[in-house]
């Protein structure tokens, strides 16, 4: 009695409504698992690889596919007779064994694409330190690097003077080869990039004596770069086609220019917002005034309420960072006021002190106490009372 074939749904592991992808995919994963030639002699791997191919040649044809769905495996029984004779002819599985093959024998995986057709140049990487003001408002600097530009001598093309470029004869001018590899199914043909001419389709056997066959020199360039203001630390300014040079008529790379933002002496940023304490003196916080704050703008002066204490936050409104979508809208900047103990005294501040500590004093003796014995007032509590005498 044959045995009962599984759903090829089931076989692959994917959804009855798995689109071609999916489908693809999982079927690799089957493929490159229980390939006979990662398991020789494994019987039961090889089983498996044939019914996960049988499933693959049905799923992957939108024509199979529908009967399939309507009639189940009877659709097939005329001409199948079980997966080992089962009809893969014009299935594409180029893709799948090219990845297949490439990972048992060494051929680099997937077969890659020629490059024989236009393409952009790389991208070039640098970076640029600016000051913590700098990178808030925004700066010009110069940078000075190496980058590739097009020989003079052989405009680009790599061939002595006098001399052309030939076709080459390896690949026939197309830029890629054609390879048979023996499968189960038979012959499978894979397509790979010329190694002769690495793609290019053609060859230089006279190589032009100045860039030495690669069509380009070497030389250091001074670049403006703009700074935006706002910028952060670790963020990049990208320069389009600054980069290095095209492949066979494409276009110049892009320069990418990481920013590094030195650390200020006195301000923290997070976000758009900035951070920063300012001291205060032991008068300034109980009697109040102007006091003098430094931020990115210059110095500005604030009023602080009489009675601060030490610790006070206050929020200076558009002082921060500007956007760098919009410069005109800016964060804030938060400033945190500390009061600053006195010290190293002369004579007269002394005494100055033992009066304003003994007219505190005189202050609670006055408002009296309900305890049989005073309570012991801080240093604070005598300030403040104090203050509600006068």
């Amino acid at each position: 009695m044959a045995e009962q074939k599984r759903d090829y749904y089931e076989v692959l592991g994917v959804d009855r409504n798995a689109d071609e992808a999916a489908i693809k995919k999982a079927y690799r994963v089957l493929a490159k698992k229980y390939h006979p030639d990662a398991n020789p002699g494994d019987q039961e791997a090889e089983k498996k690889f044939k019914e996960a191919s049988e499933a693959y040649a049905v799923l992957s044809d939108p024509e199979k596919r529908k009967q399939y769905d309507q009639f189940g495996h009877a659709a097939f029984d005329g001409g199948a007779g079980g997966a080992g004779g089962f009809d893969f002819s014009g299935m594409d599985m180029g893709d799948i064994f090219g990845d297949i093959f490439g990972d048992f024998f060494g051929g680099g995986g997937r077969s890659r694409r020629t490059n024989n057709g236009p393409m952009k140049g790389a991208n070039v990487r640098a970076s640029v330190r600016i000051t913590f003001e700098e990178a808030v408002f925004g700066c010009e600097k110069e940078i000075e690097l190496v980058l590739k530009d097009e020989c003079k001598t052989c405009q680009g093309s790599g061939a002595k003077p006098g001399t052309s470029k030939e076709t080459c004869p390896k690949c026939g001018g197309k830029g890629k080869v054609v390879y048979s590899q023996q499968s189960l199914f038979g012959m499978v043909q894979n397509v790979q990039t010329c190694p002769d001419c690495n793609g290019t389709g053609q060859i230089i056997k006279e190589k032009c004596p100045d860039c030495r066959g690669t069509g380009y020199i070497a030389s250091k360039k001074k670049i403006q770069v703009s700074i935006p203001a706002g910028i952060d630390d670790g963020q990049s300014v990208r320069i389009r086609e600054k980069g290095e040079p095209g492949i066979n008529g494409g276009p110049r790379g892009d320069l990418l220019v990481e920013v590094i933002v030195s650390r200020h002496p006195i301000f923290q940023r997070q976000d758009m917002n900035i951070y920063s304490t300012a001291p205060i003196s032991f008068a300034q916080a109980a009697l109040g005034g102007e006091v003098r704050i430094n931020t990115v703008d210059g110095d500005i002066l604030y009023e602080v309420k009489p009675g601060t204490q030490t610790d006070t936050k206050i929020r200076l409104k558009g002082k921060g960072v500007p956007s760098l979508r919009n410069k005109a809208v800016r964060g804030d900047h938060y400033v945190t006021l500390v009061v600053q103990v006195p010290t190293g005294l002369n004579d007269a501040a002394k005494e100055a002190l033992r009066a304003f500590d003994d007219a505190t004093g005189q202050t609670l003796k006055k408002q009296g106490t309900t305890d049989s014995k005073p309570k012991k007032k801080g240093f604070k509590d005598k300030i403040k009372e104090a203050f509600d005498e006068i």
